[in-house]
């Protein structure tokens, strides 16, 4: 199986995004990977730059951080070609590293845009490098860039950041500071290509959450209402844990609920609701053993949301 770190470099509508391409709102001009073996060595290196088809003139804002241009980009591949050549130097069995998780998103939605999916079939099973760092150097929620993570481990500055190939080594080199035992539970899951049936429905388990995706809805309210979105169980033995604040959405987007499990205690459950570029719905819950401290704060986000939701009744029949 081999290890590719890969990271990609992409431009955007140099006019704003109302002129922006909505099935591919940004265009990838270049890619960068190292290949690494078992003992996490680099033993290969790819690097390519691709001549845009969609936004033929670099956005500002991207020339000045990876200082390409146009004419520079005119002498790269087509996409259809720099695509094959990287999944091919990839090999028929690999595992896919990046730092943060929108490289995975957008490759995807690239190989889509020129009817390449195939190479590429999801739902992608990744490492996310910058989440593993985070995990293991910060012990808290905040992203750091990749600059940061390459200041803490001392690396050498041997490359400019913000090339494809440079960003790809530089997060090779992060993950071989990260602790193996970290590195091998904490998969990420990407869900462009969600899951479309039943069958294809997602369970997963991690050292600390459990995390369900759901498949495809026609409307928000039925994916909310499924029975397996609504269920809550315990994390750690999985019996079914009985709810003590029922299932409420924070905002359009998020919902939340607590439950209690008779063995290992309260169990926090979350909703995000995610729409794809067709209109259908599904759903993405992660339950997770919390505190007394923390039940205590949703209690407060579920009166937040009450209030507000009485003091729009009042006001709508105010203006009556």
């Amino acid at each position: 199986m081999n290890k590719i770190v890969f990271d990609l470099e992409w431009n955007q509508s140099p006019k704003g995004k109302e002129y922006s391409n909505k099935h591919l709102p940004f265009e990838i001009i270049e890619i960068g990977a190292v290949k690494l073996n078992n003992e996490n060595e680099i033993v290969d290196r790819f690097q390519c730059l691709i001549r845009p088809k969609v936004y033929t003139w670099i956005h500002s804002n991207i020339h000045e951080v990876i200082h390409l241009n146009y004419r520079e980009l005119k002498k790269g591949l087509p996409f259809e070609q720099a695509a094959n050549e990287f999944f091919e130097w990839c090999g028929p069995e690999h595992q896919f590293y990046v730092w943060g998780d929108q490289d995975i998103k957008e490759l995807q939605r690239n190989l889509k845009f020129y009817g390449m999916l195939d190479l590429m079939p999801g739902p992608i099973v990744y490492y996310d490098v910058q989440k593993l760092y985070t995990i293991q150097c910060e012990g808290k929620k905040a992203m750091r860039a990749l600059e940061s993570a390459v200041e803490t481990f001392r690396i050498p500055h041997e490359m400019e950041f913000h090339r494809a190939l440079a960003d790809a080594y530089y997060t090779a080199l992060v993950l071989q500071k990260l602790k193996p035992e970290l590195v091998s539970t904490m998969t990420s899951i990407d869900v462009y290509q969600n899951p479309k049936s039943k069958r294809e429905e997602i369970h997963l388990s991690y050292p600390k959450y459990d995390k369900y995706i759901s498949r495809e809805f026609l409307t928000k309210e039925k994916a909310l209402r499924d029975r397996e979105v609504c269920s809550t169980k315990c994390p750690k033995c999985k019996k079914p844990a009985k709810r003590t604040i029922r299932w409420f959405m924070n905002n359009g987007k998020t919902g939340y609920s607590v439950s209690v499990c008779t063995e290992h205690g309260l169990v926090k459950g979350k909703n995000r609701v995610r729409k794809t570029e067709e209109g259908k719905y599904y759903i993405v819950k992660t339950l997770k053993l919390i505190n007394e401290t923390e039940a205590g704060e949703i209690r407060e986000k579920r009166e937040h949301v009450r209030m507000k939701r009485k003091q729009n009744r009042q006001k709508i029949n105010k203006d009556k």
